[in-house]
């Protein structure tokens, strides 16, 4: 073998042993029910290798913003007992574990709009939710989970309470020893100010990347061009991958449009789009070194009853883009 060819395979070789494998993740939705391999075993088959468990705490009304969380009347997989089985479960199948503890407010107001308008109301909903996190951020420690999310879409909480948060985050790196990521909304992101605290810049990726009907691949690839610029810009600002918290498309007509739309009143079905749509994500970014991957939304435990062909939703299963996951996520 000549000096020159074994130079250029150890350099080939230290250029793979750096690179590390992208998170290939599914959100995985919590049941009424406690899981096993039955429910597991899609998870290995479509080659996720992380999952996003999410513990849900509730809030009936902002005027008492206190977080309901943790009790016999919610569902098994939304509290504690349920995400440790799941994590516990999952684990059997080689799988690593992000926690990500979200809220629900009554009525579906969206959680980025949270605001209080007194300081004893902040007070009572940031002692609360401190309660309500840290409950799962000491079950991330206890499970050894390699990822925890601390909140999810909550900018104006953010940013009117910077020195809650960055408190926050020094008591749960107190207990907690794995990796932080925040996710942000996608016209959120440039605006978190505590980056440089965690370890991933989390993105919810509900980007808008076309307005067809039925958009191709081309298309959506086209549609990335100027948003892929501003995260791979903030990625080199912070010296941060970027982990996409959530990404994914639903089975309908322009469904790259506002790809955040959820609501169940649209009733076309389009299977094309949705498959085209994310391919185009995956092309755009799976290959970047500064994008640490990223975790579907959103995936049920009862694999052979979720989605379909008569499913608008963002579910992929049972639908021709679970076929375009899988074929990305068995490349690792």
């Amino acid at each position: 073998m000549t000096f020159i060819r074994l130079l250029f395979l150890i350099l080939v070789f230290n250029s793979c042993a750096v690179q590390q494998p992208k998170i290939n993740g599914l959100s995985f939705v919590a049941s009424r029910e406690a899981i096993d391999d039955s429910h597991a075993n899609p998870v290995a088959e479509v080659g996720a290798n992380f999952v996003a468990i999410m513990p849900f705490g509730f809030i009936r009304d902002l005027e008492y913003p206190e977080i309901v969380h943790n009790t016999e009347r919610q569902w098994f997989g939304e509290i504690r007992e349920g995400a440790k089985q799941y994590i516990e479960t999952l684990r059997k199948k080689d799988v690593k574990i992000m926690i990500k503890p979200q809220i629900w407010v009554w009525r579906g107001l969206y959680t980025g709009h949270i605001e209080m308008n007194s300081e004893e109301l902040w007070k009572t909903f940031e002692t609360s939710y401190k309660d309500f996190i840290m409950e799962y951020a000491h079950l991330a420690e206890e499970t050894q989970s390699e990822l925890f999310c601390i909140g999810t879409e909550l900018e104006a909480f953010v940013k009117y309470r910077p020195d809650y948060w960055n408190q926050l985050i020094k008591d749960i790196k107190s207990i907690y020893k794995g990796k932080l990521t925040y996710a942000s909304n996608w016209d959120e992101f440039k605006r978190t100010p505590f980056w440089n605290d965690l370890d991933y810049i989390g993105v919810d990726a509900y980007f808008p990347v076309s307005d067809q009907k039925t958009p191709t691949v081309e298309d959506c690839i086209k549609g990335w061009k100027s948003h892929k610029t501003e995260i791979e810009n903030l990625s080199k600002t912070y010296n941060k991958p970027i982990l996409f918290t959530e990404y994914g498309y639903r089975s309908m007509d322009f469904t790259g449009k506002e790809p955040w739309e959820s609501d169940y009143k649209i009733t076309s079905l389009n299977f094309e789009g949705q498959a085209n749509a994310t391919q185009a994500l995956f092309e755009t970014f799976w290959n970047e070194e500064w994008f640490a991957g990223g975790f579907v939304w959103k995936w049920f435990h009862n694999h052979e009853k979720s989605g379909g062909k008569e499913d608008n939703q963002f579910t992929p299963q049972n639908k021709p883009v679970e076929m375009v996951i899988k074929s990305y996520y068995l490349k690792d």
